[in-house]
């Protein structure tokens, strides 16, 4: 199994997430699902402001392979999203659990959190 670092929460669409010291949470794709993908080559992310639920579809990322959609692990607003990715959308690949992050969401039920899968749940689901 690829990279599953156990400070993270993970969902069965191959989402990670990272709580932030203000609350929010910042968002990318696991090891696993960029491997899957492909080289990336297009990132398209939530604007700022925008309103999500759990499990909606909130953007898209696109590989020579496929175009696979990028849902929203947690309920909220997004607040943030990452620059970067415009222009180095290959730092999904290079670097998925930190150049390579997504966007951040600050959560309307900050415990939705703790339901998402650990490292080990998402190995054994991935796996």
């Amino acid at each position: 199994m690829s990279n599953v670092p156990a400070d993270l929460r993970y969902t069965s669409e191959h989402e990670w997430v990272r709580v932030e010291a203000d609350g929010s949470v910042r968002v990318g794709i696991t090891d696993h699902a960029q491997d899957q993908l492909g080289d990336v080559v297009y990132v398209s992310l939530p604007a700022e402001g925008e309103q999500v639920s759990a499990g909606g579809a909130v953007g898209e990322v696109e590989s020579t392979k496929s175009v696979s959609e990028i849902t929203a692990p947690v309920s909220g607003t997004v607040s943030g999203h990452n620059p970067g990715l415009e222009t180095r959308p290959d730092l999904v690949n290079t670097d998925p659990y930190g150049e390579g992050w997504m966007f951040t969401i600050t959560p309307a039920d900050p415990s939705e959190v703790g339901g998402l899968l650990d490292a080990e749940a998402y190995t054994a689901h991935a796996g």
